[in-house]
């Protein structure tokens, strides 16, 4: 390499430094800091696990903690606190967000994360004997009540509105007299459609019991006309209330789709296509192994019977094509056999910009139950405060100063050599900290004050080989390089290994022990470079130099 190489690349260096240093002490950005230090967010969410059958919840909880933290510390670089706790049978979330002290933020740190389910049909549960024998008893004096009224209607022409008043037991319409006003074709059941729209003229009662979901009806026609084509009926009715399976039912909490254990948590990918023949859009859905096995289980039981599937407790897609999803739509296609390649689509009434929204909110990442808003959020203090930041660093500094001065001392001209380049290492790390940027906590701070251990040792490597390699041959840009390729081995075996080890605690490890392995292995990667560079484009300026000659300087 010629002088003039040299020189440039220490150029290069100086200015590099300059920038990073610049930006390193600029106010433009400043360092985040970690709980400990800075404090933040505070927030408390409570799971709905209601649907959730109990031997899964906690496993369903440990998901929502996966990925939340995941979506707050997606690098491990935020040292975000997500924790879960049950309190009684109320299952809750806590996150607590580093140096985030504007709460809007902290909520738009968490983001809205969708809720995905695939639930399969819940066969109505049979009623015991005692309830089919009081249902039936129930509905023969309801039928014996209508039949009362009815007589009192046609054969003694009393007054329909104050037979509503007394006995309806629709509450809608019964302080009004059974008045349900102007109503269009398919606003009410079939059974009472029928027998307003075809079988009864204006003015008319119906001569028999109509029988609907709700009870035994009286129906009169009021009144009907014609708007715009289409024809409206004013009516009255009087309603005596029947008991079905579902008055049963709600004393048991029943629910018409039951938890399959199937949810965002078991997805890995979510992409928009487009079917092969109409090029319409739909949502193609991939499930991850463990997802994959229990899709393949859930069609298997499900073979000719729907499967639906919500996002935030309502239908992934518009199904009556009205321009809004609301309660009354349900995805819930038929499963035609069993699938075991662990892929879905999601297709119905959908463009591609509803497509693309659904496709968006599944990528970034649906839980395996609903968390809606926090029931509590604040901002914290620090946990140690300013006094254990200036002590930290005023330790660091020491430190890195008696480093210095222990090179200065030890290996003379290559010390101080050495003492700019950990300089310069000190003022690239800081840069980077500052720019990806890394949450500096206590921890992560010594990881970062470990790492220059680590650059003086390959400095210290280098040193040792060089003063050997002098006392052997005079040339210096030969002893230079032998030092440097002698000590590569060491130096890297040693970096390679810790750097392993910091791998292994980023992957097992969360919140502050990534943290720490992510400053430790910034730091390592940075020690490299200072010591195989920049220290030795260093030690190359001086050769060809009366420097060079002064082998006190060297020893």
């Amino acid at each position: 390499m010629t002088k003039k190489k040299i020189y440039l690349i220490l150029v290069l260096i100086f200015i590099l430094a300059l920038f990073a240093g610049n930006f390193v002490y600029s106010g433009k950005r400043p360092f985040k800091f970690g709980l400990d230090l800075h404090g933040g967010s505070r927030l408390i969410y409570e799971a709905d696990l209601s649907s959730v059958p109990k031997e899964d919840r906690t496993k369903a909880m440990e998901g929502v903690r996966n990925i939340i933290e995941r979506r707050v510390n997606i690098f491990g670089i935020s040292e975000a606190r997500v924790m879960t706790s049950k309190i009684g049978d109320s299952f809750r979330l806590l996150v607590e967000l580093p140096d985030v002290k504007d709460l809007k933020e902290a909520l738009d740190w968490i983001g809205e994360t969708p809720l995905l389910e695939f639930k399969e049909q819940n066969p109505l549960p049979e009623l015991t004997e005692a309830q089919k024998k009081e249902m039936e008893e129930y509905n023969k004096e309801a039928e014996k009540k209508a039949k009362d009224v009815l007589s009192k209607v046609l054969e003694e022409g009393a007054d329909f509105a104050a037979l509503a008043k007394e006995y309806s037991e629709d509450p809608g319409s019964k302080e009004k007299g059974g008045d349900l006003g102007w109503f269009k074709q398919g606003t009410m059941v079939a059974e009472f459609e029928k027998a307003v729209f075809e079988q009864l003229e204006k003015g008319e009662v119906t001569k028999d019991l109509v029988r609907t979901f709700f009870g035994y009806h009286i129906i009169k026609k009021i009144d009907e006309r014609e708007i715009e084509g289409e024809k409206e009926i004013m009516a009255s009715h009087i309603l005596i209330r029947t008991k079905s399976k579902a008055d049963f039912l709600q004393d048991i909490d029943w629910q018409p789709w039951k938890y399959t254990g199937l949810t965002g948590k078991d997805l890995k990918i979510a992409i928009v296509e487009f079917e092969p023949t109409t090029n319409v859009p739909r949502v193609g859905l991939e499930f991850n192994e463990e997802g994959t096995k229990l899709f393949e289980e859930i069609t298997k039981r499900n073979v000719g019977k729907p499967l639906a599937i919500f996002l935030d407790g309502k239908s992934i897609v518009d199904t009556d094509g009205d321009g809004k999803i609301t309660d009354m739509d349900l995805y819930a296609p038929i499963v035609k056999e069993a699938i075991s390649s662990g892929k879905a689509v999601i297709t119905g009434e959908m463009n591609i910009e509803r497509a693309k929204e659904i496709t968006k909110r599944l990528k970034e990442g649906t839980l395996p139950v609903k968390i809606g808003k926090p029931i509590y959020q604040e901002t914290v203090g620090p946990i140690l405060g300013k006094i254990s930041l200036d002590k930290s660093l005023r330790a660091g500094m020491i430190g890195f100063l008696l480093v210095i001065l222990f090179m200065i001392l030890i290996y003379r001209l290559p010390g101080v050599l050495a003492s700019i380049s950990l300089i310069i290492y000190g003022i690239l790390v800081l840069s980077l900290f500052k720019l990806i940027p890394v949450t500096l906590s206590l921890a992560g701070i010594g990881g970062a004050i470990l790492s220059v251990g680590m650059a003086v040792d390959a400095n210290v490597l280098i040193f040792e080989r060089l003063k050997e390699e002098r006392k052997e041959r005079d040339d210096f840009l030969i002893s230079l390089e032998e030092s440097f390729r002698r000590a590569w081995s060491a130096i890297r075996d040693g970096n390679l290994t810790t750097l392993v080890i910091a791998l292994i605690m980023f992957y097992f490890g969360t919140s502050f022990i990534q943290g720490f392995a992510i400053t430790l292995s910034l730091g390592i990667l940075v020690s490299m470079f200072s010591a195989i560079v920049i220290t030795k484009i260093f030690l190359k300026s001086f050769a060809g130099t009366r420097f060079e000659k002064w082998k006190w300087l060297w020893r």
